[in-house]
């Protein structure tokens, strides 16, 4: 980190969200671990447009190119020189591959990425190349396959894979998953889901597990959430829950993939029999982080304490068990004129 010159007592920082989009309660986390640490920290922000309510709550906002597009980096790295970013939080899938490939850039400019490398990305990213790793490792997971390796069965065999799930291999957030009930369900959809794979359908509790991995890519502390309620891709009602057995798992899982640093967000289903079959792997902020920070598992005091150079005291179970999230709409009122940034009346 490059030194600043602040209040006295005080270090001054810049981080910057990329793609903030809806991440209201992650920023405000951010704020309450800075103020606490009596860091004196400016937050920047990024997105295609000015209709995000968390760009309209940060410090200072920027309109970008699309993450697709070829200057993408280029503005980035832009705003990290003006700026002088220490540390870049992304909070969705799109730039994920595109920030890591990019890491040197970023590390010229001494500035720090919570994104995991390349290859992990490519792991995560790919749900056909997730279910190898996973099978490779030895952890339980759902069948995947092609629609076509599907489709080739038998009719004896095909009569016992339905019901199953249909996804897009490169799919985020829930989009064009479908669960069909028939060869003729499947048919319909394999032609209008992109990219479109055939996994099988376990029954079961459904956890998420946030994993923080600190610097030196050491898992540090778990937290498994047990989902109650999904809303648009995102989970909008969960619970807490210690599960040692989950948290062995999950441990064991993101030091085998090498993930990190940051939140890794591990995704598995926990059958009736007790066992775990992990389905998905996204390796940065979940949307239902804040739930285990508010528990006590302070990702962002622990990310903003490594940037400066501290070692924070972290517990791999070091939160509060049983505490539940139902989420609810909220506000974020811009007045007519504001300047971009700063105007959140949330």
């Amino acid at each position: 980190m490059r030194p600043r010159a602040a209040k006295p007592g005080k270090i001054r920082i810049n981080v910057l969200f990329t793609c903030i989009g809806r991440r209201v309660s992650l920023l405000e986390s951010f704020r309450r671990a800075a103020k606490g640490l009596r860091i004196e920290a400016h937050f920047l922000a990024t997105d295609t447009n000015d209709f995000s309510p968390a760009w309209q709550c940060c410090d200072t906002s920027l309109l970008v190119k699309p993450t697709s597009h070829p200057h993408y980096i280029r503005e980035l790295l832009s705003i990290v020189r003006k700026h002088q970013v220490d540390m870049v939080v992304p909070t969705v899938d799109l730039d994920l591959q595109r920030l890591a490939d990019s890491r040197h850039h970023f590390t010229r400019h001494r500035c720090h990425l919570l994104v995991s490398p390349s290859e992990v990305i490519g792991v995560c990213q790919d749900k056909r190349q997730t279910f190898r790793f996973l099978k490779r490792h030895g952890f339980d997971t759902p069948a995947t396959m092609s629609v076509r390796s599907a489709l080739s069965r038998s009719r004896a065999a095909q009569a016992g894979m339905f019901p199953c799930y249909l996804k897009p291999w490169d799919g985020y957030g829930s989009r064009f998953n479908v669960k069909v009930n028939s060869r003729q369900e499947l048919l319909f959809y394999a032609k209008r889901i992109p990219h479109a794979i055939c996994q099988e359908y376990v029954a079961g509790t459904e956890y998420t597990c946030d994993v923080y991995v600190d610097r030196r890519l050491s898992v540090r502390c778990v937290v498994p959430r047990r989902r109650l309620e999904i809303r648009a891709g995102e989970v909008s009602k969960a619970q807490v829950v210690k599960d040692s057995a989950i948290i062995e798992e999950s441990v064991r899982l993101v030091e085998a993939l090498g993930a990190g640093p940051g939140v890794i967000t591990v995704q598995l289903i926990k059958t009736e029999t007790g066992h775990h079959h992990f389905i998905e792997i996204n390796p940065r902020f979940g949307g239902g982080a804040p739930l285990s920070i508010r528990a006590g598992a302070d990702f962002p005091k622990w990310a903003l304490q490594e940037l400066i150079g501290k070692t924070p005291r972290i517990r791999l179970d070091g939160y509060s068990d049983g505490l539940t999230m139902l989420r609810y709409d909220a506000e974020v009122w811009v007045p007519q004129g504001a300047p971009a940034g700063g105007a959140c009346h949330a």
